[in-house]
């Protein structure tokens, strides 16, 4: 019963298309600027919580241009305090 009802949820049919959900990836790394920012840290701050040799990957995720893996979202929701769900912004295509 459970796996017809998960299988209807997302197969597509011709009259009602189902919306599949993706992570926003622009609005995900305004998220994690904001929150940064809200932190009261920079970037090199983050940089260095990480261990990180170069800025680099904060910038991109910042930017929109990558999202970081669940082990550094996991991290990053504990230096905000905040839920991952409070970084990551779902939308549907």
């Amino acid at each position: 019963m459970f796996k017809d009802m998960y299988i209807d949820k997302y197969e597509k049919s011709p009259r009602t298309p189902y919306r599949m959900p993706y992570i926003d990836m622009t609005a995900t790394g305004r998220n994690i600027a904001r929150l940064r920012q809200e932190a009261g840290l920079s970037v090199s701050d983050v940089q260095r919580i990480f261990g990180f040799t170069t800025p680099q990957a904060i910038y991109k995720w910042q930017k929109g241009l990558s999202l970081p893996t669940i082990d550094n979202l996991i991290v990053l929701a504990d230096v905000f305090n905040v839920r991952m769900d409070d970084i990551i912004v779902k939308a549907s295509a």
